[in-house]
């Protein structure tokens, strides 16, 4: 891992700092960049992973990643997000991206994915077997669940998820609480993970 880097793209200098140093302690390199167009402009070679924050003045997180995958496929992606960017970071995770995070997001959670990032050569054999996993974990959900599960994916709030199935928002906590127990997920980020995995199968 000596030539490889966490590079850390964010126009919060807080947050890049607070990245940096958390990988840092964890035994990673790490890399800081105040915009795309700054990381993109660095001509020294991108080995590693970046983490991307989806909204930043200038070019966002999603165009970032667009550019990276002209540029430099084999460098994974994680991005992080804050709620209200959840359909984007859904995009982003359709266009390849190892994961997202939303924000304020878990430091331990967050090492885990670049851990993930940086064995994903290694792992790409078992993705068929992940594939079959995630399906089965489907196949546990009632139809009501697998309807609210496509809603929560979108990014809908559980307010606006109610209005539409005609029920209340207490009702959809309780769905959205089996959907995570059922699915084996931590976050909304596993369920949307999973949902993909199932569909790339």
């Amino acid at each position: 891992m000596s030539s490889e880097y966490v590079f850390i793209v964010d126009d919060d200098a807080g947050i890049r700092d607070a990245i940096r140093m958390l990988a840092e302690s964890t035994g990673f390199k790490a890399r800081t960049f105040p915009s795309a167009e700054a990381f993109l402009a660095d001509p020294s070679p991108k080995r590693g992973c970046l983490i991307a924050d989806v909204r930043m003045p200038g070019m966002n997180g999603l165009e970032l990643q667009e550019e990276i995958g002209r540029r430099s496929p084999q460098l994974p992606v994680i991005v992080i997000t804050g709620h209200a960017d959840i359909p984007l970071a859904v995009r982003a995770m359709k266009a390849g991206a190892v994961d997202f995070l939303e924000k304020p997001f878990d430091g331990a959670r967050l090492m885990e994915s670049v851990r993930r990032a940086f064995e994903l050569d290694s792992r790409t054999p078992s993705r068929k077997e992940e594939a079959r996993t995630a399906k089965g974990l489907l196949d546990h959900l009632s139809q009501r669940e697998r309807t609210v599960l496509d809603r929560l994916v979108q990014g809908q709030p559980n307010k606006s998820v109610a209005q539409e199935l005609g029920i209340s928002p207490r009702t959809v906590e309780i769905h959205r609480a089996h959907i995570m127990l059922k699915m084996d997920a931590s976050s909304l980020a596993d369920l949307v993970r999973t949902v993909l995995m199932a569909h790339g199968a």
